[in-house]
């Protein structure tokens, strides 16, 4: 199955080199080419991509309100955000992700890289390594402002889910998740499935943020 990739950025070299790269691949296609925020949601909705390729930072309408918007409707079929940014893990950066962005890849590594991070994404996997996880982490530790309200579907959690939800906020991944409860790899995957389908999240990034926001998940 061929992954459907719109890219936004305002700098057309830029467009024109993701779009190349991505035709030149195997089950990567690009399908449309944005060059700001605005012209992101519009392709979106029109378009129906896969995954979003999107600069966070374009005149009109950055890619943080973009991703917004974007992400905003609760259809599984509303495409996912791969963030790209020049400066690793910037305010930016957190803000695109509380806005419901999959992921981030910088500008600055190679560009073959950018293809493993799009097929992350539409698998439907965070690009997140439990190390980024970590240092999102941090970003709330050194006092970022967390929003009180609850994620609908809380209440919905048996209380292993609970744990398990606190364990992937500290950046856990399943093997790790695995290790600490004593169950299988598999039984940890069920966990967080689980967990993803009740909260309604679409990653393991949106479970980090939702864990803080319903206070599971508190910076020490």
């Amino acid at each position: 199955m061929t992954i459907g990739v719109l890219v936004v950025d305002d700098q057309a070299l830029l467009r024109t080199a993701f779009s190349s790269l991505i035709d030149a691949e195997d089950y990567l296609a690009a399908v449309g080419l944005g060059a700001d925020g605005r012209q992101a949601v519009e392709l979106a909705a029109s378009l129906a991509p896969d995954v979003v390729v999107m600069d966070v930072r374009m005149p009109v309408m950055d890619g943080i309100e973009a991703t917004r918007q974007i992400t905003s409707g609760r259809s599984a079929n509303a495409p996912r955000v791969l963030i790209l940014t020049t400066f690793d893990l910037d305010e930016y950066v957190f803000e695109a992700l509380r806005a419901g962005a999959s992921g981030f890849a910088l500008k600055s590594r190679p560009l073959e890289e950018l293809l493993s991070a799009i097929r992350t994404v539409a698998a439907g996997e965070a690009l997140l390594a439990p190390s980024v996880t970590r240092r999102l982490i941090a970003h709330f530790t050194a006092g970022a402002r967390v929003p009180s309200r609850a994620p609908r579907g809380l209440a919905e959690l048996t209380e292993r889910e609970r744990e398990v939800l606190a364990l992937v906020a500290q950046g856990l991944s399943n093997a790790e998740l695995a290790e600490t409860l004593r169950v299988s790899l598999p039984t940890a995957k069920t966990h967080v499935s689980r967990i993803l389908t009740k909260l309604d999240a679409r990653d393991r990034t949106q479970l980090v943020i939702l864990a803080y926001q319903s206070g599971i998940a508190t910076a020490v």
